[in-house]
Formats: C-alpha cells, sequence, structure tokens
C-alpha cells in the first residue's frame, strides 16, 4: 500500500508538495468510477491502480518500459544542441518520474537526429544496460536507402567485416540483404557511432535514410505513427530480456 501523494510523486506528478496539493484541490481520482480523493495520504494497493489527474487517465507502472516512433530532426538526449529533444515527444509525468538528478525515462541506446524508426525508453538501469551492452548481443535492425545501386559484393564485404576508422577489429552485420537495388537491410548486435553509415561507407556506397524498424523481439508496426510512443506489455519487456543464445551471461 503507498500514500496518494506519493504514488503521484512516483509516477511523475511533481514534488511530494505538489501531488499534495493536487490531491487536496479535488484534481486526483481513483479507479475506473473515478472516485474524487482529496485526503493525501489515503493509501491504495499501487499494482493495477488506475488513476486520473485532471482528467486524464493514467495507469500505475512501478517502472516504465515505452516505444516510441521517433521521427526525423529529434536528438536523443536531455540537453539538445541543435534539434528539439525527442523528450519533448513524451508527457510531461514520464520526464520526471521518480524525481531527482536522473529523473524521467531514458533513452535505451540512440539514433541519430535523421534517424527514424524504433526507439526504447525506460526509467530501469539493468534493463538499459541489458538492452545497450554487446555482451547480451540484441540484434537491431535498420532499413538503410542508399545513394549507389547495391551489389552482391557490397553485402559479402558487410557480412565478413569491414574496418571503421577508429578500431582495427573488423565490424560485421549479424545480417544483410539488398531488399531492392537501393534498399539494404542490416542486422547489427552493437551500437557503434554512426555505425551503419560509416559501414556502407567502407564499402563504397553512401547511406541517404535510415530506419530502425526492428529491435530484439520488437518489431516497429506502422500502427504507431512518427512521434506516437506506447507502453510495452509485460510479456514484450519479458520476451527483450531472454537469454540470446550465444550471449554472454556476464
Amino acid at each position: 500500500m503507498m500514500q496518494l501523494q506519493d504514488i503521484l510523486f512516483s509516477q511523475g506528478f511533481g514534488t511530494r508538495r505538489i501531488c499534495c496539493g493536487l490531491v487536496q484541490q479535488g484534481l486526483v481520482s481513483v479507479g475506473e468510477d473515478k472516485v474524487v480523493c482529496t485526503d493525501p495520504t489515503t493509501a491504495f494497493e499501487e499494482a493495477g491502480l488506475v488513476f486520473h489527474v485532471q482528467g486524464e487517465r493514467w495507469h500505475y507502472h512501478a517502472l516504465a518500459y515505452l516505444l516510441l516512433h521517433k521521427p526525423a530532426g529529434f536528438e536523443c538526449s536531455q540537453k539538445p544542441s541543435t534539434y528539439p529533444s525527442v523528450y519533448t515527444l513524451l508527457p510531461g509525468p514520464l520526464r520526471q518520474r521518480g524525481g531527482g538528478a536522473a529523473a524521467g525515462v531514458q533513452a535505451v541506446g540512440r539514433l541519430d537526429q535523421d534517424t527514424t524508426g524504433l526507439l526504447l525508453l525506460s526509467d530501469d538501469g539493468k534493463f538499459i544496460h541489458r538492452m545497450t551492452s554487446p555482451r547480451h548481443h540484441v540484434p537491431k535492425v535498420y532499413e538503410a536507402q542508399v545513394k549507389h545501386p547495391l551489389d552482391q559484393r557490397q553485402v559479402s564485404r558487410l557480412l565478413e567485416g569491414v574496418v571503421l576508422d577508429d578500431d582495427p577489429k573488423p565490424v560485421r552485420a549479424e545480417a544483410c540483404e539488398a531488399v531492392s537495388d537501393l534498399h539494404l537491410r542490416m542486422t547489427l548486435t552493437e551500437g557503434k557511432y554512426h555505425q551503419v553509415k560509416r559501414m556502407v561507407a567502407a564499402v563504397g556506397n553512401r547511406v541517404e535514410s535510415l530506419h530502425r524498424s526492428a529491435m530484439g523481439s520488437l518489431v516497429l508496426t506502422p500502427e504507431l505513427g512518427p512521434g506516437q510512443w506506447r507502453w510495452l506489455a509485460t510479456d514484450e519487456v519479458r520476451a527483450l530480456t531472454q537469454k540470446v543464445p550465444g550471449a554472454s551471461s556476464a
């Protein structure tokens, strides 16, 4: 059981003082029948709790796991340098969950400002580490539109491995295919800086646009348009964190 003011605080609705005020002003209702509660110390079972803040419906989540369809022109940074932050696409409470210096959800890895597609966000540090660590071999599928027609030589080299300028160790695609003359689909389990673009450049081509279509067991479907987000279901989170054959247990 948790006091209502603490539930609101944990879900990102402001400081405890602000959350207390929201309740006392009658701006918070609990349950599907929207019973207004004006006592901030009233305790509720948080698991499965549905509440409304200023008329907006929310579910209690102990931890946040989100899937966002990132559009072009957004930076995966809390303090962007040129373009707006991808975090501005989320409701305020998701950006303030938990309070403190590291409040809110964080991007699970990053996509360049001009790269679109599947982006996970969470406030679960262990989940973020598991999804981003190369030890766990989480596959990420990218759709690249390239400048010059593809040939089998380029695809073969990407599968065999290419050397990037900052690392003498070759990096290779786990899977790679030319979907059409100018459409390359590549699966990676690493996350080096500008990796897809640099690998394609290393075989004599150039990425014109880049889209991440899948990550682990998740596939970005057309129902989620650019800029839209949704909560991950429990079974989706479980599937993402299952051990991949060949991955390190470290």
